[in-house]
């Protein structure tokens, strides 16, 4: 699950001495009347790991993700997206969870975003799957670390052969523990 603004769509202009070579590249895009800094490096990190992942546009972008970012930034075509009721189902809950719950019907999955509130945490902890959280600084994007981990936790995973996967009390753990940055 990929959310855009903080992922891709940066928070503010980096500047060369924000950072130097690791600066994100990218550029300066319109979408809609509103103007983005695309990060081109969170694009290169994406295709990536569209090796190893499906990936799944989870974003208030909904349909103008397919519209915009394979154009801009050359990422793959087609990708799914998730579409959000307006209210989030209960009381404190991220307004997301519930479209991602849909969507994800039980399976295994890394979800990138910004933005993870309480909500996020709880849910993430208790689901029988195994599940990720991966925060990006808005500032910066998906970055080479966030990429590694999510290449990492991929690979140690190993999900699609018997279906045999973490422990839960593990699961609850890694959800934990790496969603912070």
């Amino acid at each position: 699950m990929v959310d855009i603004d903080g992922v891709i769509s940066l928070f503010g202009v980096p500047q060369e001495d924000d950072g130097g070579d690791n600066a994100p590249r990218g550029g300066l895009h319109a979408v809609d009347g509103t103007v983005h800094f695309l990060s081109a490096t969170a694009a290169g990190h994406l295709l990536e790991l569209s090796e190893l992942y499906d990936l799944v546009w989870a974003s208030g972008w909904e349909e103008r993700a397919e519209e915009h970012l394979p154009r801009l930034l050359g990422l793959p075509s087609g990708l799914p997206y998730l579409r959000f009721g307006r209210e989030p189902g209960n009381a404190g809950a991220h307004w997301k969870l519930e479209a991602i719950e849909r969507f994800s019907e039980g399976r295994p999955l890394a979800w990138v975003d910004d933005c993870f509130n309480d909500a996020c945490h709880r849910w993430a902890a208790t689901r029988t799957s195994p599940t990720l959280l991966v925060t990006t600084e808005p500032r910066d994007g998906l970055t080479a670390r966030e990429s590694t981990l999510l290449r990492e936790w991929a690979i140690a995973l190993d999900y699609p052969g018997t279906g045999a996967g973490t422990p839960a009390a593990s699961r609850a753990e890694t959800a934990s523990e790496t969603a912070a940055p």
